[in-house]
């Protein structure tokens, strides 16, 4: 119930567009970046992950299709 009291109380402040703008460019300098090598080291696990997953599913898939083929065909 008290959160709710603090929302009423923010929403009548709001921030200009130019000082919006301004906190964001400062939250994005913050930000650390990954390095080229980290990006492609991270595509190669996310690629790996997910070449191995439409494996697992297609697996079944055929697998299930097969069951029901040998169940009701």
């Amino acid at each position: 119930m008290s959160d709710r009291h603090e929302l009423v109380g923010a929403r009548g402040k709001r921030t200009s567009p130019l000082t919006f703008y301004r906190q964001v460019v400062a939250e994005l300098r913050k930000v650390v970046w990954p390095t080229r090598p980290q990006v492609v080291n991270y595509f190669f696990v996310v690629l790996t992950f997910v070449l191995i997953m439409m494996a697992i599913i297609s697996g079944l898939d055929y697998g299930f299709g097969q069951l029901m083929f040998w169940i009701f065909g």
